[in-house]
Parts: C-alpha cells; sequence; structure tokens
C-alpha cells in the first residue's frame, strides 16, 4: 500500500495542532510544531497502522517538539503536567481527535443566550480582560465573573451529555 502523505497530513494536522495547543503553545508556536511534526514523521521511514494509532505516534513526535522547544527556550515544563495533560487529551478527543468535541462545543455555543455567547467569545476569541468585557455588556464585574461560571458549567454538561449520545 503506497502512503499518501497528504491525507496522513489532511486527517491528524487538526488533532496535533490542538494538542500542542492543550499542551500550552500559543497558535503560532503550534503552526511551526505541527510542521515539525509531519516533516520530520514524513522524511523518514513510515509504517501507517491506523487511525488511532497514527494519531497517538503523531502526538508522541509533537509532544517531543514541544519540550525540546522549550528546553531551547529555557523554559520550565512540568513533566507530570504534560503527561497529565496528555492522558486528559487522549482520554477526551476519542478517535476523532477532538472533532466530535468541537462540534459539540459549536453546537452548545450556538444555543447560548447572546450575552453569554458574547461574553465567552470576547474572553478567549478577542481575549479581552474582564473590565473590557464587563464594560461592553453593561454589567458590574463581579455580576460577569459569576455568568461566566455558570456559562462554562452550562457548556460543559451541554458538551458531555452530546458526547454520551454520540
Amino acid at each position: 500500500m503506497t502512503l499518501d502523505h497528504a491525507e496522513i497530513i489532511r486527517t491528524h494536522q487538526g488533532g496535533v495542532w490542538r494538542y500542542l495547543r492543550f499542551l500550552g503553545c500559543d497558535e503560532a508556536h503550534a503552526d511551526d510544531l505541527t510542521q515539525e511534526t509531519f516533516v520530520s514523521v514524513l522524511t523518514k521511514p513510515f509504517d501507517y497502522r491506523g487511525r488511532n494509532e497514527t494519531s497517538a505516534y503523531l502526538r508522541t513526535v509533537a509532544r517531543n517538539y514541544f519540550l525540546m522547544s522549550a528546553r531551547k527556550d529555557k523554559r520550565v515544563v512540568a513533566l507530570d503536567e504534560i503527561e497529565a495533560r496528555d492522558e486528559a487529551f487522549a482520554h477526551n478527543t476519542g478517535e476523532d481527535d477532538g472533532e466530535g468535541y468541537r462540534d459539540a462545543l459549536r453546537r452548545c455555543m450556538a444555543g447560548l443566550p447572546d450575552r453569554a455567547r458574547k461574553a465567552l467569545e470576547m474572553q478567549y476569541t478577542d481575549e479581552a480582560g474582564r473590565s473590557t468585557i464587563a464594560g461592553a455588556l453593561d454589567m458590574k464585574k463581579e455580576a460577569l465573573k459569576t455568568l461566566l461560571r455558570r456559562v462554562k458549567e452550562a457548556l460543559r454538561d451541554c458538551i458531555e451529555k452530546r458526547l454520551a449520545r454520540a
């Protein structure tokens, strides 16, 4: 069987990138390390053993690049924390590298009231601070804090229910 590099990249690139973000990379660093992971893996002999094993192998390579990058930049990385994140990622993303989780999140976000969705988008997409968000939504900071806590709990419950049905 001929190994289709483009198909492997298409199938696994998003999962590797999300994994690196989960480990703590910013977007640009995750882009770079994802590229390094695929260049490394696909320029050497590679034995494709199915989606799950390939995904696990690619995460291992990506984690090693992440750790090498941290050492090079003289950043301290707690290995036990990385191992815990690795286990959590594998447990929570299942066999689809998190696509089902992302779909559930999108559907749950769409069901939120406008104010709650806007608060989350400002916090996580726009990276706005609580004072900015509270001002934009005409709320007190304490009320915003409570809103965000409740919305995150509701999202978590919604996602868990959707994933359990899948």
